[in-house]
């Protein structure tokens, strides 16, 4: 039986029925949306980014919420399926109208996207509009097709996305000036290249020749329209947000800090645990550099395996051999601490464009699977890659991170519901356990190697600053008395980035990419060390209750449990952890 004919509960659709048809109300609004999911294939649509059709999706939300009101209201839900899904669809959907109400929907200025629909609030309208382009089929000349037409009314997009912006200045809501600068260099980075059309008409070189020259011309208007915008962007949106801080201070930090965690957290409690991490990790950060190169501090011990470490020359070679770590990691956890079905066998190491964020990243396989997970390297114009900082990171992206767990969800959509391995997705849930997943293959031994090792220890430390940063940079707070680096002083851009740099191997660029994202999307950094704090607390205790019983403790069926629940906030998943 589909999920989206559950048993009605109280007279009532059930929950699980209507968060799917909020999945399809939205797919129906976001087109990006849809080709994530896998949804209208033959769809050559675009969002509707006027100020009007961005309040579309919060009409929708506030009806789903109206509908699973009067569910609850009928008395308990006896079925845990519909229970958690309930309590995932109220909390997420309250989190995303408070942004709206609040005109976040007006500043959408941003490096990237990070969030499943652009319509969101967290959302980039400018990024989905190639994003959804990379996510389409290409395999047939129909398909090409429906690409041309969608890319036909990119320039309509634009427009649309503009008078979005153009309101945000009348109320007064604009994005920061670091975001605009950003993002008009990303926008020249798409717009350069050998092709008429830059990036697009590199993308549409792949058709078939007979449809070849249409889409190039395609092309060239996307390329057109995005130049116009970029220059409305620099000459009057830019001016206009020269005032406007970088940092968005406490109250839309609290906002949104709820957004990506699903947690009303403490911010205090938070900060001053991150620094108890930070020395704790720092502490063996200097351990493993006298691993790598006996007398080293950290930063040369990392300096070393980026000169003189294992590394690869060429960026096919650098994909086969993350290719390689994500086969090999399938077939050494499949059976042992995991059951992974069929279709998540496989995931893509990819390539990727250029003018994307300056980290690696992952997108999720569609509902059917057509499309698999794929992984994402950004070379950042690099042609040599060192691999000791690329062990921990692509079993966070993959497996046993996040296909691994994107994977079941996808799975079991149909046991849960379309919205919970989907649009219901929280970022401390999915970010935690990624990081979980670096901190169970350093337990099992696959990051010994004094190298891989340093990498993964480079990566905890960076999700702990990033805590520290994220917090105090938006919310005004001072490093501590026993901070390293510049006690007392109080938290900006600046020393937020030297106070980075000092403790982590990033190269300068990619510091100044992910100063520049914390900017962007406030509350998105704090994800990846509180959640695995979440998932490690819940580990210990499941453990815990396995000895109080007389049992051994089950990881394998401890992960596959955890794995099938579906997407929940930090707050809920921390409570269904306890009670298993």
């Amino acid at each position: 039986m589909s999920n989206s004919d559950s048993q009605p509960v109280g007279g009532k659709r059930g929950p699980r029925a209507i968060a799917d048809e909020y999945v399809r109300a939205l797919a129906a609004l976001d087109p990006s949306a849809a080709v994530r999911l896998g949804m209208n294939p033959d769809s050559d649509a675009l969002a509707d980014f006027s100020p009007d059709g961005l309040s579309a999706p919060a009409d929708t939300a506030r009806d789903a919420l109206a509908r699973l009101g009067a569910v609850e209201a009928a008395g308990p839900l006896a079925d845990d399926g519909e229970r958690r899904c309930a309590t995932l669809l109220r909390e997420r959907l309250d989190s995303e109208l408070a942004l709206h109400e609040a005109g976040e929907q007006f500043r959408t200025v941003r490096i990237g996207n990070f969030v499943f629909s652009a319509t969101a609030p967290a959302g980039s309208p400018l990024h989905s509009l190639r994003d959804i382009l990379t996510m389409m089929p290409t395999d047939t000349p129909d398909q090409w097709q429906v690409i041309g037409r969608r890319m036909a009314r990119i320039p309509l997009a634009l427009q649309q996305y503009r008078s979005t912006l153009a309101e945000g200045i009348s109320q007064g809501l604009l994005s920061g000036p670091r975001q605009i600068v950003t993002v008009l260099d990303q926008i020249e980075q798409w717009l350069t290249g050998p092709a008429p059309g830059g990036w697009f008409g590199e993308f549409v070189s792949a058709a078939p020749e007979s449809q070849r020259a249409e889409l190039s011309s395609h092309a060239v208007a996307v390329a057109a329209a995005f130049s116009e915008f970029h220059d409305w962007l620099r000459d009057t949106y830019g001016p206009a947000a020269a005032s406007t801080p970088n940092i968005v201070g406490a109250e839309r930090y609290r906002r949104w800090a709820r957004n990506w965690t699903g947690a009303d957290l403490d911010l205090d409690e938070a900060y001053h645990w991150a620094w108890e991490q930070f020395h704790d990790i720092e502490a063996h950060m200097r351990d493993g550099a006298v691993a790598v190169q006996p007398g080293a501090t950290p930063l040369e011990a990392m300096a070393w395996l980026v000169k003189d470490g294992t590394a690869y020359d060429g960026v096919d070679t650098i994909r086969k051999y993350l290719q390689g770590l994500i086969d090999n990691a399938i077939t050494d956890l499949q059976g042992t601490y995991f059951d992974l079905a069929k279709p998540l066998q496989h995931v893509e190491a990819m390539i990727a464009p250029a003018g994307t964020l300056a980290t690696p990243y992952y997108s999720p396989p569609t509902l059917d699977f057509s499309r698999p997970g794929r992984t994402y390297l950004p070379t950042r114009g690099r042609t040599r890659f060192p691999t000791w900082d690329l062990v921990a990171t692509w079993y966070h992206e993959s497996v046993p991170g996040h296909h691994m767990q994107f994977g079941q969800w996808t799975y079991l959509a149909q046991e849960l519901s379309t919205y919970q391995v989907t649009a219901g997705m929280v970022g401390a849930n999915i970010e935690g356990w990624a990081l979980y997943a670096e901190h169970l293959m350093n337990e099992l031994g696959y990051l010994d190697d004094p190298g891989a090792q340093m990498g993964f220890l480079n990566l905890q430390m960076q999700r702990v600053q990033r805590v520290i940063m994220d917090i105090g940079l938006h919310t005004g707070m001072a490093f501590p008395a026993d901070s390293p680096y510049a006690p007392g002083r109080t938290i900006d851009t600046e020393n937020a980035r030297e106070f980075y740099g000092r403790y982590c191997g990033f190269p300068a660029d990619q510091l100044d990419s992910e100063i520049v994202r914390y900017l962007g999307m406030p509350g998105q950094a704090i994800c990846y060390k509180l959640g695995e704090r979440v998932w490690l607390r819940g580990r210990e205790s499941a453990r815990q209750a396995a000895e109080q019983r007389g049992e051994t403790f089950d990881l394998k069926a401890w992960h596959m449990t955890v794995l099938s629940q579906g997407s929940l906030g930090l707050d809920d998943l921390a409570h269904e952890l306890g009670t298993l």
